[in-house]
């Protein structure tokens, strides 16, 4: 039996950029809350803000918090929402 993973087998965040080495470094210098919500990010993205805190349990005020030091760093990017244009959701950079 061999332990190889096929491509058909891999999970979607196999893709994502927090397997990427450079993006974790970058990453791990970030507080807590920051890192929460990049993990959040990988399973669902876009997001807004208030999904994100939903999502992640954390205040908004928190995420705000989050995601200025994710922005600060380019490892989250953000446009304004298909569905509500007053609205900004985020996603991970690669």
């Amino acid at each position: 039996m061999t332990t190889t993973t096929t491509t058909e087998e891999r999970s979607p965040q196999a893709d994502s950029p927090l397997a990427d080495p450079d993006y974790r470094d970058r990453l791990r210098e970030l507080p807590p809350s920051a890192k929460l919500v990049a993990k959040v990010l990988e399973g669902a993205s876009p997001l807004s803000q208030g999904q994100l805190a939903e999502e992640s349990l954390l205040p908004d005020r928190t995420v705000r918090y989050a995601l200025n030091r994710l922005e600060d760093k380019e490892l989250v990017g953000s446009r304004y929402s298909f569905d509500d244009a007053r609205k900004q959701v985020y996603f991970l950079t690669d």
